[in-house]
C-alpha cells in the first residue's frame, strides 16, 4: 500500500514537473510540409552581377585618370609635362620642359614628332575671376559671394 501511495505520489510529482516544464519551454513547429526552395543560383549570380559592375567601375576611372591626365606628377624627375592639350580624338600637342628647354611635341597613335624647341619660360598666370560677375539681386546669392570672397582673402592672407 505505501508502494502505491509512492508510485503515485511520483507520477504525479512527474506530471507536473512536466506541465511546468511544457509552459515554460517554447513549442515547436510542425514540419514544413514542403521544403523550402533553395536559391543558389540566383545569389551566385547577383554576386557575379556585383562583381563585374564593382570591376568595371575600376576600370571606367582608371581610363578616365589616364584619358584626363590625372596622374601624379613626379617631383625632382628630369622630364616634366608643361602642358598638354587634345587636337584631335587620338592627337594631341605636348610641351615638355627638359633642363631649361621646353620641347613642343605632337602626339598621334604610336608617334611623337617635335614640333618647336624653345628655351624654357614661365606659364602665364590665369587672371582671378571675377566675383562680380555672380553677384545676383537675391540673397543667397550676395551671401555666396561674400563667403567666396571670404575664403578668397584667407587663403591669400
Amino acid at each position: 500500500m505505501k508502494a502505491r501511495v509512492l508510485v503515485q505520489a511520483a507520477a504525479a510529482l512527474t506530471a507536473l514537473s512536466w506541465h511546468t516544464a511544457h509552459a515554460v519551454l517554447p513549442t515547436v513547429a510542425s514540419p514544413a510540409t514542403e521544403p523550402v526552395r533553395s536559391f543558389a543560383a540566383a545569389g551566385l549570380l547577383q554576386a557575379g552581377l556585383g562583381l563585374a559592375v564593382v570591376i568595371g567601375l575600376i576600370f571606367l576611372f582608371a581610363w578616365m585618370a589616364r584619358r584626363f591626365g590625372l596622374q601624379p606628377s613626379g617631383k625632382g624627375k628630369l622630364l616634366k609635362v608643361v602642358s598638354s592639350t587634345m587636337v584631335g580624338q587620338r592627337e594631341r600637342v605636348v610641351v615638355v620642359e627638359i633642363g631649361d628647354a621646353w620641347l613642343v611635341l605632337g602626339v598621334a597613335g604610336g608617334q611623337v614628332s617635335a614640333l618647336h624647341t624653345m628655351p624654357a619660360g614661365k606659364l602665364p598666370e590665369a587672371p582671378e575671376p571675377s566675383l562680380a560677375a555672380f553677384a545676383g539681386t537675391g540673397a543667397f546669392s550676395q551671401k555666396l559671394v561674400d563667403s567666396m570672397a571670404r575664403l578668397t582673402k584667407s587663403r591669400a592672407g
